[in-house]
């Protein structure tokens, strides 16, 4: 059994992979001092795109709120840059295919709630995600099981300055970012840079399916 050891007051210990993503694995993990159970991120140093620094950076630069994961620690060890954060449940995705891919309108609106709360916060504090979608919506664990919180901050981007509010300059043509089943239409046009309109987009794709048990244009 692998540790990660911190500083010189911190140690954490890897146990079971329980994820993974185009940018690293994702284990569960425990303080060997207090035993607190948390979530350990590794990405290789030598991947071709690193994004779990940048990611941590992202999360330190957010206000902290309900629905944001607590992020206790980041750096590198060995051959890793590592991420250790808040141990969260089961993904919306899981949970949808868990209950026959459909979810009651109750949960749905429910939901809804939420997530605009949590992509609302992230606007207010200059970024856009850039890869909303079930996968990247996680319930807490105990006293917070029911709340949603978002993940995965690596492909997040400023879309305002913080002090002087000006948007990022209008570029066409840019690469492709985030998921196609869930990009928006501008992204899918290619309207390169993001926009504030994208995000309710994807928020709007995420509940269609949710309800309707699959996305409208597969009719």
């Amino acid at each position: 059994m692998a540790e990660i050891l911190v500083g010189t007051r911190k140690k954490y210990r890897v146990k079971q992979k329980i994820g993974s993503g185009s940018f690293g694995d994702i284990y569960e993990g425990e303080s060997v001092a207090t035993k607190e159970k948390v979530a350990i991120k590794l990405e290789n140093k030598n991947t071709r795109y690193p994004q779990l620094l940048y990611e941590y950076q992202v999360y330190r630069a957010i206000e902290p709120a309900q629905g944001f994961p607590v992020v206790h620690w980041c750096g590198s060890a060995g051959r890793c840059n590592v991420m250790v954060m808040e141990l969260l449940g089961s993904s919306l995705e899981s949970l949808y295919v868990k209950c026959g891919r459909r979810f009651s309108m109750k949960t749905v609106l429910m939901l809804a709630i939420q997530l605009i709360d949590r992509i609302e916060h992230q606007h207010k504090n200059h970024f856009l995600h850039r890869d909303i979608k079930p996968d990247n919506f996680l319930m807490g664990r105990g006293p917070n099981r029911h709340t949603v919180y978002v993940i995965d901050m690596g492909l997040s981007k400023r879309f305002e300055h913080p002090t002087s509010l000006e948007h990022i300059a209008y570029r066409n043509n840019k690469k492709f970012t985030g998921t196609p089943r869930y990009a928006s239409i501008n992204t899918h046009h290619g309207v390169g840079e993001p926009m504030l309109r994208d995000g309710p987009n994807k928020k709007l794709t995420c509940v269609l399916q949710n309800n309707q048990g699959e996305m409208i244009w597969n009719h």
